[in-house]
């Protein structure tokens, strides 16, 4: 059976910690073994548009895939978030694999759902297997890069005036090589930025309330004792590639692999490379 986000979505009513909000997720195969997959914080983000290069091999390699969209985007409830964002969607996430009664999983997160990972690893050491995070997991400056980096100044200007041209100036720095961003991409990513405008709304108004929705958590990172691997993109313009030496610095068990001519999308931009990556991994 073809693999489509229409035939994988669901809805579920979830409750962890303080909050109690409908959560929307995609749900594929039946492995043994359970991958989540965490999307960025981009306008229009879902975990379908983040991950659709990468569910497939990963449930034909026998995982369960479940990507979740986090609370403020997509199809899941809206919310103003005047706290740590990375630890809200941790929150979410509980709640998620406690109502689907999954124990113990594998987490794969890019850039907002890499810092979500390791906020999750923190507070539930024992229900993670293993990470896998792509450009992001942890805050902090840049030593090389000034910040906020361009990639960054893009997306709050997206947030601000949601319009296809401010749409197009993100994308053309979001990925090494622009041309591989087709109309379709462009107009689907559109047209889910627009279909949901509380989302963009509310994402201001958290930025407002708190500057700092993804806190360094550089410190604690020894606390995190997952088997972890790091991948990055050499030519990232949102979050640069010194975050992920911190990251391998003070993770207890981490290993590092760096693509050229990559930004910020390793999933999607290397998808073929990735996937083989990341299943090899998590099958160790």
């Amino acid at each position: 059976m073809t693999i489509t986000e229409a035939s994988t979505s669901r809805l579920l009513r979830v409750q962890a910690q303080d909050l109690d909000l409908q959560l929307h997720y995609n749900d594929i195969g039946a492995g043994e073994q359970t991958a989540v997959m965490l999307h960025g914080s981009g306008p229009g983000a879902s975990g379908w548009s983040n991950f659709h290069r990468n569910v497939e091999p990963l449930a034909a390699a026998g995982y369960r895939v479940i990507l979740m969209d986090c609370p403020g985007w997509n199809k899941s409830d809206p919310i103003v978030c005047t706290g740590s964002r990375s630890e809200l969607n941790a929150r979410a996430l509980q709640g998620l694999l406690d109502a689907l009664g999954l124990d113990k999983v594998h987490i794969v997160g890019n850039s907002m759902g890499a810092h979500s990972a390791v906020a999750f690893a923190m507070a539930q050491p024992l229900r993670v297997a293993k990470l896998v995070l792509m450009g992001g997991g942890t805050g902090g400056i840049s030593s090389f890069v000034p910040m906020p980096t361009e990639g960054i100044k893009l997306i709050g200007a997206l947030y601000r005036a949601p319009t296809l041209e401010n749409l197009q100036r993100m994308m053309q720095v979001f990925v090494y090589d622009p041309g591989s961003l087709t109309e379709e991409l462009m107009a689907q990513r559109l047209e889910n930025m627009l279909a949901h405008r509380e989302h963009l709304e509310n994402f201001v108004r958290s930025s407002e309330a708190n500057p700092r929705q993804f806190p360094d958590v550089g410190p604690r990172l020894g606390e995190v004792a997952a088997p972890t691997l790091v991948i990055w993109g050499r030519d990232d313009r949102f979050v640069p590639l010194d975050a992920g030496l911190r990251l391998v610095a003070g993770l207890k068990d981490a290993d590092l692999h760096v693509f050229s001519r990559c930004g910020h999308w390793a999933q999607w931009e290397h998808a073929d490379k990735f996937n083989r990556m990341a299943i090899e991994f998590l099958s160790r």
